[in-house]
């Protein structure tokens, strides 16, 4: 008798076996979160963006008729949430940390207890907690001025014509004493490396006006003495894609490199040659459609053959006519390189940039406005550099009826101590507070808001964060800042990070 053969079950082919079910219902959960993920993302083909990455209030498919009509284009315009007070930004910062109580936050108590040790003062606060002395009095006279009856120091005769435009809150205050990680907190919102800047997210959440420009524009020290701490970090994009950091200037020579196409490249000849690295490039990215970084990369290409075209124009101060040179200075030697810059700032908010920061001083303390040693010949030579061009933008923009969408915000990373450091006349950096001025792009001119104490010390009456700086820039920009978020590494960041609110009273 022969043996028995066994029976095998062989699985018909339109079933498989168990271990094929497993596997493709495994691959199959996975599928469905990645489905997920990416239709949050709005990735999904035929997908509408979601408020995973930007709202849906801020739709391409809303944008102008002239923007970019690729869905890829990551500048293209996008409406704001609400109607917006302002279009564009221009921000001023004083790099290195004016002193609030010489320049717009008088205290006469400083006058009455000068040469006074400050009791209970923690020796901390300061960067240089060995050099701590005593109380000391401004070495500047303050007049009030304006219609609102705004105290500004004597170092800023100019900006003093213009205090009923401009709208003061006395209260800030930052969580850092330190310029580095100061200057990211008051630019990204952290005090750590690595996070979009304020012009990276305003950007991302508006785009571009104006395809043939950057849509932030960034302009440092010209004088040679460097970058800010921390340098291209304060305006970059951190974990956004890569076409929303800013552009810097070139502080000497040309202000962007290879602005002047080379000698003998035709223009007929360099639109092909770009033509074909596009071609190539897109074939490319067809293998890698979500590689946010190579589609950044493909729009600089193009934004640089655009700029070829337009910056010269944008960028050439020499067109203005004599007396708006006058205007903002560029006819005196002390202020002449700020007032290029402010012209420029002016000149770019006109053809559509939609946020250029501009920086008084450079990286180390006394070619800032950094006054550890001298707080008079310190601050005298920095507002006498700034005074007259700001005061010039603030009545150009007036002028061209540009003030009522134009955003100007001038502050620095944080405040100065009302103490003197020991072995000099300066003063030390204070986080506890600081002055921010705000005006035009529906801000309330001529408002006073909040308070520090008798000391200058520490802002205690309405304390306004930098959280509540973005979240009020962001407001008069048509922005909520608890809508502008970015899904990265599973979470969703935003500007504010889990804080900030709109600083309302200065608003009209």
């Amino acid at each position: 008798m022969s043996p028995i053969e066994p029976i095998v079950a062989t699985p018909s082919p339109l079933h498989g076996s168990r271990r094929q079910f497993l596997a493709r219902a495994g691959s199959g959960f996975g599928l469905v979160a990645l489905s997920g993920i990416l239709a949050k993302q709005g990735l999904l083909a035929g997908e509408p963006e979601s408020a995973g990455r930007r709202t849906a209030a801020i739709a391409p498919s809303s944008a102008p008729s002239s923007a970019p009509s690729s869905a890829s284009n990551a500048l293209a315009p996008r409406p704001p949430h609400r109607p917006a007070r302002a279009k564009a930004v221009i921000w001023l910062f004083m790099n290195g940390g004016p002193s609030q109580v010489d320049t717009w936050d008088p205290k006469p108590a400083l006058e009455r207890h000068h040469g006074q040790e400050l009791q209970g003062f923690d020796r901390d606060t300061g960067f240089f907690t060995d050099q701590v002395g005593p109380l000391m009095r401004s070495p500047f006279r303050f007049e009030r001025h304006g219609r609102c009856g705004a105290w500004v120091s004597e170092i800023f005769p100019c900006m003093a014509r213009h205090v009923d435009d401009m709208a003061f809150i006395y209260s800030c205050f930052t969580t850092t004493n330190n310029h580095s990680p100061a200057l990211f907190q008051i630019n990204t919102g952290m005090s750590r490396m690595g996070f979009p800047s304020v012009g990276a997210w305003v950007t991302y959440g508006l785009g571009t006006e104006n395809e043939s420009v950057p849509g932030f524009v960034v302009m440092y020290d010209t004088l040679g003495r460097g970058l800010p701490k921390g340098y291209a970090q304060n305006w970059g994009a951190g974990f956004l894609p890569g076409a929303f950091q800013g552009t810097a200037l070139n502080a000497q020579g040309a202000p962007i490199d290879n602005l002047v196409r080379p000698a003998g490249l035709t223009g007929a000849r360099q639109a092909a040659q770009l033509g074909l690295l596009r071609r190539l490039n897109l074939r490319h990215r067809e293998a890698l459609p979500f590689d946010a970084e190579l589609a950044a990369r493909i729009e600089s290409f193009e934004l640089a053959y655009r700029l070829q075209i337009a910056a010269p124009e944008a960028l050439d101060v020499d067109r203005e006519p004599e007396h708006v040179k006058r205007l903002y200075g560029l006819d005196d030697k002390r202020c002449a390189h700020f007032a290029r810059q402010l012209i420029t700032a002016r000149r770019l908010v006109e053809r559509g940039v939609r946020f250029v920061q501009v920086y008084s001083g450079g990286t180390e303390n006394e070619k800032s406005w950094d006054g550890h040693t001298n707080i008079k010949e310190n601050h005298t030579q920095f507002a006498g550099e700034t005074d007259r061009p700001l005061a010039g933008l603030l009545a150009d923009l007036k002028a061209r009826g540009l003030l009522d969408s134009t955003l100007v915000v001038w502050n620095g990373e944080f405040g100065r101590l009302p103490l003197v450091q020991k072995g000099g006349t300066g003063r030390d950096h204070n986080p506890h507070a600081f002055t921010t001025w705000m005006a035009g792009g529906g801000v309330r001119g001529g408002t006073l808001h909040g308070a520090t104490d008798e000391l200058g010390h520490r802002a205690v009456e309405d304390r306004v964060s930098v959280n509540d700086l973005h979240a009020t820039v962001l407001a008069l920009l048509g922005l909520d800042h608890k809508r502008l978020t970015y899904r990265f590494n599973g979470r969703d960041f935003r500007l504010t990070d889990v804080a900030g609110e709109v600083v309302r009273e200065i608003l009209v």
